[in-house]
């Protein structure tokens, strides 16, 4: 895309391969799954626009990004992903010099545990689709989806290393990114073994919606076909390692500056306890720095990509305040 420049920056053992565009400000945006940089190409131009430099990393395990050990799960944890943001970061600042973040889907959650862990390299964080999750003494959010969805939940199913890898490997790049990029039912997603999406059988062809177009999925899809889906599975399959090495945080609190959007038909906004939790007290609770939680009517998960010109009117309108 005109004016984007693509670099790579090797920070905590990996070649981060990042994209950036402007002058200012550091606006540090985190994709999701199955997801890139360039999933914040709306952004990215609005932002540079404005009067910020932003700067979109492909994450561990995805794009352009190589170092990573995808076949081994454990070297995926939110604590090698803190690591390689706050590498990144003593690349591209001047010492003591804050950052604003933008994360969606797994890049909001890692945004959470940057904030948490290092406050002192955040000016604000606007996250997307993700709310904080705080640390449960019950167990793992796999336990709990498990429970409530069963044994064909898609992150249930994406936990055995190869499974899920196999299972996909009939469908080609495109037919991926398109299925996944396109659910917007309120409810869970489903993945029966061996039946593919339950949503959409694989031999079917799904129609784009209006913001996404054929070039955007050969995009995605050319990287996908290069990095492969493991190291995005593996964010997954660490949940419960996360869970056990988080303990010592049990109660912390986020103390940045936050700003929270998700879309109404979001299918984390439906999962159990999620509204309850972010319009009840609970998630202001654990970020008492939250200034507003912004429900869109008629967006799904993809939400950046779905409505750019809204998330991008939020962002310099909470970004100006700084």
């Amino acid at each position: 895309m005109e004016g984007i420049e693509h670099k790579t920056i090797s920070a905590n053992g990996l070649n981060i391969h990042v994209a950036e565009k402007g002058q200012g400000p550091i606006v540090l945006l985190l994709h999701g799954f199955p997801e890139l940089w360039y999933s914040w190409r709306h952004q990215i131009i609005y932002l540079a626009d404005h009067g910020y430099r932003a700067v979109a990393p492909d994450l561990r395990g995805y794009g352009d990004t190589t170092g990573a050990q995808v076949d081994d799960y454990t070297k995926f944890t939110i604590y090698h992903l803190v690591g390689d943001l706050i590498g990144l970061l003593d690349a591209i600042t001047s010492e003591g010099e804050k950052v604003f973040v933008v994360g969606h889907d797994w890049g909001a959650f890692v945004a959470w545990y940057l904030c948490m862990l290092r406050p002192d390299r955040v000016k604000a964080l606007v996250n997307l689709s993700v709310p904080f999750i705080p640390w449960n003494p019950m167990g793992d959010m796999i336990q709990m989806l498990r429970a409530a969805y069963g044994e064909d939940h898609y992150m249930v199913r994406f936990q055995e290393p190869g499974d899920i890898e196999a299972e996909l490997a009939r469908m080609d790049a495109k037919t991926i990114v398109k299925k996944f990029l396109t659910f917007r039912e309120c409810g869970p997603l489903y993945f029966p073994k061996g039946k593919g999406f339950q949503h959409s059988p694989d031999d079917a062809i799904v129609t784009l919606p209006p913001w996404l177009s054929e070039e955007d999925v050969e995009y995605f899809a050319s990287k996908l076909e290069k990095a492969g889906i493991t190291g995005g599975v593996n964010y997954y399959r660490v949940t419960r390692l996360n869970w056990e090495l988080s303990a010592p945080w049990s109660g912390a609190k986020v103390t940045v500056p936050s700003k929270f959007i998700t879309g109404d038909e979001d299918l984390v906004y439906h999962m159990p306890g999620m509204k309850d939790y972010i319009h009840n007290g609970g998630f202001q609770k654990d970020v008492p720095l939250l200034e507003e939680v912004v429900v869109m009517e008629g967006a799904a998960h993809f939400i950046n990509q779905e409505k750019p010109d809204d998330i991008n009117k939020h962002l310099i309108e909470f970004l100006k305040k700084f």
